[in-house]
């Protein structure tokens, strides 16, 4: 390449020769800073590749291995959570036993270890605060928008009505009826949930579904019917607690509790599926029902100073109800609303079960007193029977294909 631009240098002037012995001599340092780029390249790329052969091979200090250690020894634990979230076709039905069997922690923690009785609505306003709380640091904690998708917000705000309206009209039941009854009603919100979504989510109520939710109703009506009987032979009959004009009005109430507690369930799996984030419908119940229910804490109760082992346990079941709700809504988004509900039934089995190891004095602090009879004892052998044949079956179908190819 030099040697044809000095042929071209002796065909020209001199000061095009000047020129071009200056070209001539700077294309020499260009192939030499090429050659010195690459020769300078050379080393970082096998330098590069040094980590990645001796990576397995390095010492490490002694600190390193004991971290190593602890990963380890969480692995299986994060594993398990990751699979009950969503590692299996299984993982609605899972969810919802999760949270049943939270809620039977809740009332065994406060039944062994309450000893200040604090009124039902300023126990839903700790709880609710708490649920706004935690599901708000969740929230900005994955990075998702706190009030949710704006084609999903209608959905939350029903949400948040409806539940609260289910917890308002299931707190009154409570204080009006005889605790026996409040929990039937209460137990009607799955059958009640399995129709609502058939008629607001339009979904396929299959026999199968209707057998086990009736199966599991009929299981909690023989563990309880002798406590109806036992009321009545004892004077306490249903309309002992309350005026009989008004007895029919409090039923009333437990119903529609009932009605909005399935419809509830109902938006809860959209207001999920719309916003893909189960916790969003948790903190727009949180920002409603927490507000609401100081005011009828202050307006219908009298207020309670509670000590600090209270204020403790409180908070303890407030974050046991925030779990339970999660893995609910969970739940609730993955699996078909009139199959996954049936499997809320297996508390009551927790409950009967309870009792019988001597853990507990009862299901809601109140079977022991009957329990213990012969008759009792063959009606709640028998209902648990229902209810756990109706939940494994349940377990034992699985999912439906719509749902799996729905995930």
């Amino acid at each position: 390449m030099c040697e044809t631009m000095s042929s071209s240098t002796e065909t020209s002037n001199g000061d095009q020769a000047v020129v071009e012995l200056i070209v001539c001599d700077a294309s020499p340092s260009s192939v030499d800073a090429e050659v010195t780029a690459s020769e300078e390249i050379t080393p970082l790329l096998i330098q590069s590749e040094k980590p990645k052969i001796n990576i397995f091979s390095v010492s490490y200090s002694r600190r390193k291995p004991r971290e190593q250690v602890i990963e380890t020894e969480t692995l299986p634990l994060t594993r398990f959570l990751l699979w009950v979230w969503n590692g299996s076709r299984y993982s609605g039905l899972i969810c919802m036993a999760v949270s049943s069997t939270i809620y039977f922690f809740m009332e065994l923690i406060s039944d062994i270890f309450t000893v200040q009785s604090i009124p039902l609505f300023e126990t839903a306003f700790t709880r609710c605060t708490i649920i706004m709380i935690l599901s708000y640091l969740w929230l900005r904690r994955s990075g998702q928008p706190i009030f949710g998708p704006t084609n999903a917000r209608n959905l939350l705000i029903s949400r948040a009505l409806t539940g609260y309206l289910s917890l308002f009209s299931f707190v009154f039941c409570i204080q009006s009826l005889p605790l026996s009854q409040a929990v039937v009603l209460n137990f009607t919100t799955p059958v009640m949930a399995s129709i609502m979504a058939r008629i607001v989510l339009h979904e396929n109520l299959k026999i199968s579904d209707i057998g086990g939710l009736a199966c599991s109703f009929f299981g909690v009506l023989f563990i309880f019917q002798h406590m109806f009987t036992t009321q009545v032979k004892n004077g306490k009959a249903s309309n002992s607690n309350v005026r009989e004009s008004h007895y029919m009005y409090a039923i009333l109430v437990g119903l529609i509790s009932s009605i909005t507690g399935g419809i509830n369930f109902c938006l809860i799996k959209a207001g999920a599926k719309a916003s893909d984030q189960p916790v969003v419908t948790l903190f727009s119940f949180g920002v409603l029902a927490s507000p609401a229910a100081a005011i009828c804490a202050f307006v219908f109760e009298k207020l309670v100073l509670p000590s600090l082992y209270s204020i403790l346990l409180m908070l303890v079941l407030g974050v046991l109800a925030f779990l339970a709700e999660v893995f609910l809504a969970r739940g609730l988004q993955l699996e078909k609303t009139g199959k996954v509900v049936n499997v809320q039934y297996i508390e009551v089995w927790y409950f009967i079960l309870c009792h019988h190891l001597e853990i507990s004095s009862c299901p809601y602090t109140v079977m022991g007193h009957w329990i213990v009879k012969d008759s009792a004892i063959v009606w709640a052998t028998l209902g648990c029977f229902l209810i756990s044949l109706s939940v494994c079956y349940t377990m034992f179908i699985g999912p439906d294909k719509e749902m799996d190819d729905m995930a």
